[in-house]
């Protein structure tokens, strides 16, 4: 069963991200060390104790639909309420809408916890939150009035309708339209597949976001417009009113997250009509101008991108204590040095060792990265003018990373944390098999790594002419100096391998900007997704330092020098392949010709 391991999770924020000389420079006003220990604690009770206990029922049972109406495993529905009585989906809310103001790094944090507990369960949340998001800084007044209250509190949950059968990623291509009504609100009518708790009986109300085309708007993306679409119209005094025509009409069955509807959204079919004029179509509302629909849609997805990195993070560390417990407890053979006539637990033998140091070690370099792009994000938000402009580089450079790193890290944990079970790890019931089946989901959506990978070459490193990155190079930098100047026995050769990486890194960013300077924009794609994974070992590599430095034992200088020694030498191999690999998948791509 999973413990929410709330000692690294403090440990992390406040040593590694930044969260403590935050707080000892008051950049977060009144909020003290005592109150982040509570609130970790509490949420770390919380789910262990209440959530995790739903994640194999939720998997075994799932979610299901009748009648248009989808109901969740049992004893989602009553912790889903306990959850929200908690406060715990208001803990970065607005405060003049009912939220906590709390910084975004210890609403991470509690993200990471939930997620770990029940993928399933976090899963709904998430989005509801980038929904406040989105709507707390392009609503009008009247919306927020409306809405915001109750998507802060979880009282009502929030979606993202961007997907259709016909537009995967390319939202160029979108169909539903949007047309205006004489009384200022539109009417929606389309079909969003792949909508994340777009039907569910947690709460008593839905706020869709949904992507649309005016029919006089511009072609491509420049013609996108946003809305908000409720499962049932709100009168003026906040009450519920008639039922609006958007509906479920039917489930996905999945890989993974059963418990999690993933839904099929029909908007404005004339299921329901309008009772005055007989019309049919789903009531929505603008949110933000027309024609501009997707940059209002970037705020939320940008936040959900973090929030799915997360996720990375958060299946890893679950599938990693599995294991972990399990090569405790399972005796297999006799281990080099065993003595006695009994069998050795399997974590004595060295494979099996290295395999739980390896989930270890990328678990928490990849928790360093997002807590990093979150502490990014609190910064960006309190600062002023350049200090600020900076500060929102950083986060929207770490993002993708963020995203992207820590998602294959989740896969590859979960992976791993098969391997470790041996046989038993392909059999359902150990429940190894499910946290591999949970995690294949977070590399896809939200954007797909590739995708992640093309916004960090193509958008985040030109960022400031390429300064951005540098000077963020360059702190991390600072770290394998002061790791040259510790002179610790425990990090080995950490220092030098770091040193090494950061300039194999650099090398490579420097030949994508100068390559898409020169108009050679193939080759720089080619190599983006190397390049990511490249920039996200050497990143987690140097947080790991940074951690080890501020132990004074040398546990976490070991995990440094175990993760430096063993993956950082990778990164000379992508620098290869960011530079070199063009040429090599022109080459194969005769290969791919279907017969």
């Amino acid at each position: 069963m999973y413990r929410a391991p709330v000692s690294e999770i403090a440990f992390t924020l406040r040593h590694v991200a930044g969260l403590g000389p935050a707080l000892a420079e008051g950049t977060f006003g009144d909020l003290s060390e005592d109150l982040v220990d509570a609130v970790l604690e509490e949420a770390g009770r919380f789910a262990s104790e209440e959530i995790a206990p739903l994640n194999r029922v939720g998997d075994v049972h799932g979610s299901r639909l009748a009648d248009g109406q989808v109901t969740t495993p049992p004893g989602w529905r009553e912790t889903y309420r306990r959850w929200i009585e908690g406060g715990w989906n208001a803990i970065a809310g607005p405060p003049e809408h009912g939220g906590q103001g709390l910084p975004v790094m210890l609403a991470v944090a509690a993200s990471e916890m939930w997620n770990s507990a029940a993928m399933a369960f976090g899963l709904g949340p998430l989005l509801t939150i980038g929904a406040v998001e989105a709507l707390a800084r392009h609503g009008s007044d009247e919306l927020k009035a409306r809405f915001l209250g109750k998507l802060v509190s979880g009282a009502w949950m929030g979606t993202m309708n961007l997907t259709e059968p016909q537009a995967g990623s390319d939202l160029a291509a979108l169909r539903t339209r949007a047309e205006r009504a004489p009384d200022g609100t539109y009417r929606i009518f389309g079909t969003k597949i792949f909508i994340t708790y777009g039907e569910h009986d947690l709460t008593d109300n839905i706020c869709h976001l949904v992507l649309a085309r005016l029919p006089d708007a511009p072609p491509g993306t420049k013609g996108i417009s946003l809305f908000l679409v409720p499962k049932f119209l709100v009168n003026a005094d906040g009450s519920l009113g008639r039922r609006n025509d958007v509906f479920c009409q039917s489930l996905e069955e999945k890989l993974g997250i059963h418990a999690s509807p993933t839904c099929v959204m029909i908007y404005g079919d004339g299921y329901v009509r309008d009772p005055e004029s007989g019309e049919p179509g789903a009531v929505g509302y603008l949110i933000g101008e027309e024609n501009r629909g997707l940059a209002c849609m970037f705020t939320m997805m940008n936040n959900a991108r973090l929030n799915v990195g997360v996720q990375g993070v958060a299946i890893a560390e679950a599938a990693y204590q599995h294991a972990l417990g399990y090569a405790h407890e399972r005796r297999q053979g006799r281990a080099p040095g065993h003595r006695g006539a009994d069998m050795s637990p399997i974590i004595a033998h060295p494979d099996v060792a290295r395999m739980l140091a390896t989930m270890k070690g990328h678990v928490q370099a990849a928790r360093a990265i997002c807590y990093a792009c979150a502490h990014a994000i609190d910064m960006a938000r309190l600062g002023a003018g350049e200090d600020a402009g900076r500060w929102s580089e950083r986060a929207g450079l770490l993002t993708p990373i963020a995203k992207a790193f820590s998602t294959d890290i989740g896969v590859e944990v979960a992976s791993l944390g098969v391997q470790v079970y041996g046989g038993m790890g392909f059999i359902e019931e150990t429940g190894a098999a499910q946290y591999l089946r949970d995690a294949r989901i977070n590399p896809i959506y939200e954007g797909t790594n590739g995708i992640q990978a093309i916004d960090l070459v193509t958008r985040k490193l030109p960022l400031s002419g390429g300064e951005a990155v540098r000077a963020y190079l360059g702190e991390l930098r600072q770290i394998a100096t002061q790791l040259r100047g510790a002179n610790r026995a425990g990090f080995g050769d950490t220092a030098a391998l770091l040193e090494a990486a950061l300039d194999d890194v650099a090398a490579a960013a420097d030949w994508l900007l100068r390559a898409q300077a020169e108009g050679r924009v193939d080759e720089a794609l080619a190599g983006a997704s190397p390049f990511l994974r490249q920039f996200g070992l050497a990143a987690g590599a140097a947080y790991l330092a940074k951690a080890g430095l501020a132990d004074a034992e040398d546990g976490r200088a070991a995990l440094a020098r175990f993760f430096a020694e063993n993956f950082l030498p990778e990164c000379a191999a992508l620098r290869a392949r960011v530079t070199g690999g063009a040429g090599s998948l022109a080459a194969a791509r005769a290969l791919l010709a279907m017969a």
